[in-house]
């Protein structure tokens, strides 16, 4: 992969901050095992780096090809498959979910109490496409001792192997939804539903659906939901940090949940891929929905997507519920599909305008189309919390612009 850091406009010396800097505070003291981060500008390559192990139990290195758990940085992707088919004109943003999901005509809204004596009432107004694409529906993700999160596991709501697209939504109707549809924020499964929702539009399946709107015209050959036999030994081990802040494996690439065909298709969170994959995705995003004559989405429609849509223009420190997420809050907005700096001066950080996402594995991505950069960072260590990647590399990237 060949570097142009000065054809991106970067000072070499201060873009190479980012090897001293992760080595020397995470690769070195065993706070990871082992990473990868890209930056390019202006469609030049300027800085790229694998760093330290893949697998630490086989003493295996990182490599360029690396595959990685991408967990909540699928949820872009499936998020632009369901606005091509916006694009066809198959649904409106304000069209009811129920257009497409009829048994949640009769959802309800949580009010107070739980089990029997749960007081509901009728929404004020139907969950949209909009919602579910910006985690406004009312949905959660079933993990705290709310009483709504309570019904979701009394009706078996997860995204275990068994599960399918179809049953899942199903659940999803049993359970009454935690707030008015627009009213808040609250990360949840609403990616999981538009990947319902492909197929419900598009009479495809899933994964088919990627591959043949996606994955294929870019050229992302590395990326599925489960990991080929031929490739299993390219899939880094996923780790976790533990209290003593020691690293415990807790996913061995060969006895991997991913090196299997499953039932369920995640949308929010169930895909694998490599950087040199992802970075085709945000290439496309980057020049207006094209890469290499692959159209996947027009230019307005991506400009749509990354706008804030959020209630009001309020940003998430104003709308979220509950604090887990892969993004900070202050001055953040969220679109279909991503968060966006909304300003610098709120958010304390450099890219107002930007989109981004991340994934649990501590893996993060953003786009900033004014200063027309990518920037990609991928590691595998839950949960993504742990260290703030985001935020350290942005200021290491942004300060090391000099045109």
């Amino acid at each position: 992969m060949e570097l142009a850091p000065k054809r991106a406009g970067f000072a070499p010396d201060r873009l190479n901050r980012i090897t001293d800097h992760l080595s020397h505070n995470y690769i070195e003291p065993s706070k990871i095992v082992g990473c990868q981060t890209l930056v390019a500008r202006h469609g030049h390559i300027a800085y790229f780096t694998s760093m330290g192990q893949r697998d630490r139990e086989r003493e295996a290195p990182m490599t360029d090809n690396t595959i990685f758990r991408l967990y909540s940085m699928t949820k872009p992707i499936t998020s632009v498959a369901l606005m091509s088919l916006y694009e066809q004109g198959r649904f409106q943003l304000n069209d009811p979910v129920s257009r497409f999901i009829p048994a949640w005509r009769d959802h309800k809204v949580w009010v107070s109490g739980e089990g029997s004596s749960m007081q509901t009432v009728a929404p004020a107004h139907p969950m949209t496409m909009r919602n579910v694409l910006s985690h406004t529906g009312g949905l959660t993700y079933g993990g705290t001792n709310h009483p709504v999160d309570r019904a979701y596991r009394e009706a078996g709501v997860h995204r275990e192997e068994g599960e399918t697209l179809s049953t899942f939504v199903d659940k999803l109707a049993r359970v009454p939804l935690r707030y008015q549809p627009g009213e808040h924020w609250m990360y949840s499964f609403s990616t999981d539903v538009c990947g319902y929702l492909v197929e419900a539009i598009s009479g495809k399946r899933f994964d088919r659906y990627l591959s043949e709107t996606i994955f294929e015209p870019l050229g992302m050959s590395d990326t599925a939901f489960w990991v080929s036999p031929k490739n299993v030994d390219r899939l880094a081990a996923n780790y976790q940090r533990e209290a003593d802040k020691s690293l415990k494996l807790i996913d061995d690439p060969e006895k991997s949940f991913y090196i299997k065909e499953r039932s369920f298709l995640s949308g929010g969170g169930g895909l694998t891929g490599t950087t040199a994959d992802y970075l085709r995705f945000c290439e496309m995003l980057r020049r207006g929905g094209e890469l290499d004559g692959a159209r996947i989405l027009g230019p307005r429609t991506i400009e749509l997507m990354r706008m804030n849509h959020l209630a009001g223009g309020r940003d998430l420190a104003q709308m979220a519920i509950d604090t887990f997420s892969e993004t900070e809050y202050e001055g953040v907005g969220f679109g279909l599909g991503f968060a966006t700096t909304l300003g610098q001066v709120a958010h304390g950080a450099l890219g107002a305008g930007d989109y981004y996402w991340g994934g649990a594995a501590s893996t993060a991505f953003w786009i900033d189309p004014k200063e027309d950069m990518v920037v990609i960072f991928m590691t595998q260590l839950m949960p993504s919390g742990t260290f703030n990647f985001r935020g350290q590399l942005r200021n290491i990237i942004y300060s090391a612009i000099v045109d």
